[in-house]
């Protein structure tokens, strides 16, 4: 139905403020509308119907004041003129009006339909209220920040939307006694939430679900049962930093501070970081950081922006046996590893090998095998990293002292291999 432009006399409760224009429309129509010269009733007034429902409605003129009868009367829905075919007249001063086959209110505070006298004036209005019945909320899920409270959302039902006011209640009661409580702050995490902030019980389980009703019916959620220790998550993880590994061209710096929310509860933590490179929306995932507040990452492309983000999941709070909830992400954290020796730019003291020049491929696949053992054995872990970071040190000056060779005009040896020279010692 179209966007109403009603006048006073018919403006429904709680309706939103109109635009300015219709705004302006409704004041210079007040004048007439509460002129009192005319009386008459709609009805039924206020009707709620179904979806797809057709309305029988008349307006009846009491009295008999001049242009106030019923071949002069008008109908509007929503600030538009119907055609004057949906209406008949039934005597003097009652106009009948017969809608078929109606959609869903524009408002949910209700549609106008008003009555008019000839000249324009209002004579009476309805509230029109078309919609659908709520349907059974599910999807519910809880959680607590501080074990003193709980924040549960829902999902409102199939289709959602109802064309009518629906009222979301959510309910919850310690399982096995009391009473009945009432969330009361409402839309706190998004338009189908609530907040219970404190006065919870903890080792007692908890039932909750949550109520939808409007004009047309009602329907209840199924009953989710919780215990406030299994639904534990924080904050993200604060103040995360991001930097370079001395001139390590592959490997990054991840170190950040435990969420303070739980510091005065016995539990333990587990950390994740997903990082991506700039140019890239694919985010891979690290799962094996465990408790610890660093880590450093390898394997990456040398000169290359990336974005890293951690979370936090807290567990085995007074000794429960279930994981708790991963927090969001944090705030996206950016760093680049240098670039790489062996891909610097003209005057950059290094080149490409030559065409048919022998690789370093025993060194580099021993490299590669090395990698392999630390992100299996050490990955995120303090141990080895001294020997790892004299590994890669000693390959950077290794290339780029066969680059200056080759600048130089050094050749391969007679038998078309390189020597390559170990350190004495890691």
């Amino acid at each position: 139905m179209p966007a109403g432009r009603p006048g006073p006399a018919a403006q429904c409760a709680r309706r939103p403020p109109p635009p300015l224009p219709l705004l302006l429309f409704c004041v210079l129509g007040a004048p007439r509308a509460g002129s009192g010269s005319h009386t008459a009733v709609i009805s039924p007034q206020d009707p709620t119907l179904l979806i797809g429902s057709s309305l029988q409605a008349t307006c009846s003129v009491h009295g008999d004041p001049p242009g106030a009868t019923a071949e002069g009367l008008y109908w509007t829905l929503n600030g538009r003129r119907l055609p004057p075919e949906l209406s008949r007249v039934l005597n003097a001063s009652t106009l009948a009006l017969a809608l078929a086959n109606l959609n869903g209110s524009r408002q949910q505070s209700g549609d106008n339909l008003v009555c008019h006298a000839r000249d324009g004036s209002i004579l009476a209005g309805s509230c029109l209220y078309v919609g659908l019945p709520p349907e059974k909320p599910f999807n519910i899920s809880c959680w607590s920040k501080n074990m003193k409270d709980l924040t549960c959302r829902w999902t409102p039902g199939a289709h959602g939307e109802t064309f009518l006011h629906t009222n979301y209640s959510l309910k919850y009661k310690l399982r096995w006694y009391g009473q009945d409580n009432t969330c009361e702050e409402y839309h706190t995490v998004g338009p189908h939430s609530c907040h219970i902030p404190k006065d919870l019980a903890l080792f007692t389980p908890y039932e909750i679900w949550v109520e939808a009703t409007n004009r047309l019916g009602s329907a209840r959620s199924d009953v989710l049962t919780l215990d406030i220790l299994d639904v534990v998550t924080t904050d993200p993880p604060p103040d995360v930093h991001v930097s370079r590994v001395g001139g390590l061209e592959d490997q990054l710096s991840v170190r950040w501070v435990s969420p303070p929310a739980l510091k005065d509860f016995l539990f333990q933590a587990k950390y994740q970081i997903r990082y991506r490179v700039e140019d890239s929306v694919d985010w891979k995932v690290v799962d094996d950081v465990s408790n610890q507040t660093s880590c450093r990452l390898a394997g990456l492309k040398p000169g290359t922006v990336y974005f890293v983000q951690v979370r936090c999941n807290p567990f085995g709070i007074y000794g429960s046996k279930k994981a708790g909830i991963w927090s969001e992400w944090s705030h996206p954290t950016a760093a680049s590893t240098p670039r790489s020796a062996e891909r610097a730019g003209p005057g950059g003291g290094a080149c490409e090998p030559r065409s048919g020049e022998p690789s370093s491929g025993p060194v580099r696949r021993e490299l590669k095998q090395f990698l392999g053992w630390l992100k299996k054995h050490a990955y995120c872990s303090n141990l080895s990293f001294r020997l790892y970071d004299q590994w890669r040190a000693w390959m950077q000056k290794s290339h780029k002292t066969r680059n200056q060779h080759r600048t130089r005009g050094s050749c391969p040896r007679a038998d078309g291999a390189r020597r390559e020279v170990l350190p004495d010692k890691l």
